[in-house]
């Protein structure tokens, strides 16, 4: 029996699969949070030779449309002249965003060179005292996930997520392309149950779009005001404004096919 990483629950065998091709893990999903974990992520090192991985084709375009989002939400909800954080901020392309929208955004992150937000880091700063954390596409990546939150924590009480909910469908990893069988940097999927035990134990209010947005904060927000925002993500994460087809999803599959060829 394997304990929860969230609530120390027991978690029962959920899956077997292999991760880069070669190495067979076993997944657990908790009894009582419904996290999905793996039991020992000992090929991380070799999974993170690249600190964003080759698939992530999405990375630039998710960027655009999350400070757009964002934009809105810190200047009808939240202080706008105070600082923020991106946590886990990969290059700081999203930190040079907000910067551009006239937000004091700030970049951190332990594993990935800083290209567009140098000067801007925590580490520069003396007060570390934010009034909101962004967490984009971070903690489905995170060995220890309370202990990584708890962090974030010490520095805001307000923390935006994005991370893709477990389906309803129950999918198996072999049926649902964020377990990332073929980078394997994914190692914690959550539910959204995972994310209300998570509230209520740190006392905070649980905002969603129901699927990839959440928001853990201190604050009272107007829930259909951040329902409009998280619905506004998704028509845009579906709906690239071009005139023509978008490319991203074809181009996923042509990476992930000849990642495939090559083995």
């Amino acid at each position: 029996m394997v304990k929860c990483k969230i609530c120390n629950s027991d978690s029962n065998f959920f899956d077997k699969n292999i991760v880069l091709k070669k190495y067979e893990i076993n997944y657990f999903i908790c009894s009582n949070c419904k996290f999905i974990q793996v039991e020992n992520p000992f090929w991380l090192e070799e999974a993170y030779s690249d600190a964003i991985n080759s698939t992530d084709v999405g990375y630039v375009y998710r960027n655009t449309r999350l400070a757009k989002v964002l934009n809105l939400l810190i200047y009808f909800s939240f202080n706008k002249k105070a600082k923020y954080l991106d946590y886990g901020a990969g290059y700081g392309l999203f930190v040079r965003l907000m910067r551009d929208y006239g937000y004091d955004f700030y970049w951190d992150d332990l594993y990935c060179e800083n290209i567009f937000a140098k000067n801007f880091e925590l580490n520069n700063l003396t007060n570390r005292s934010f009034e909101l954390i962004t967490a984009f596409e971070l903690f489905e990546h995170l060995v220890n996930p309370i202990c990584e939150l708890e962090k974030m924590l010490s520095y805001s009480g307000n923390i935006l997520i994005s991370t893709d909910l477990y389906p309803k469908s129950n999918p198996k990893s072999n049926d649902w392309w964020y377990f990332g069988l073929e980078h394997g940097q994914h190692i914690s999927i959550y539910n959204i149950e995972t994310f209300k035990f998570i509230a209520k134990k740190y006392n905070l209010k649980f905002y969603t779009n129901g699927k990839n947005l959440h928001l853990l904060s201190n604050k009272n927000i107007n829930n259909y005001f951040f329902k409009l925002l998280g619905f506004y993500y998704l028509y845009i994460s579906r709906r690239p404004l071009s005139p023509v087809k978008t490319l991203l999803n074809s181009d996923y599959e042509l990476i992930l096919n000849k990642m495939n060829s090559e083995n």
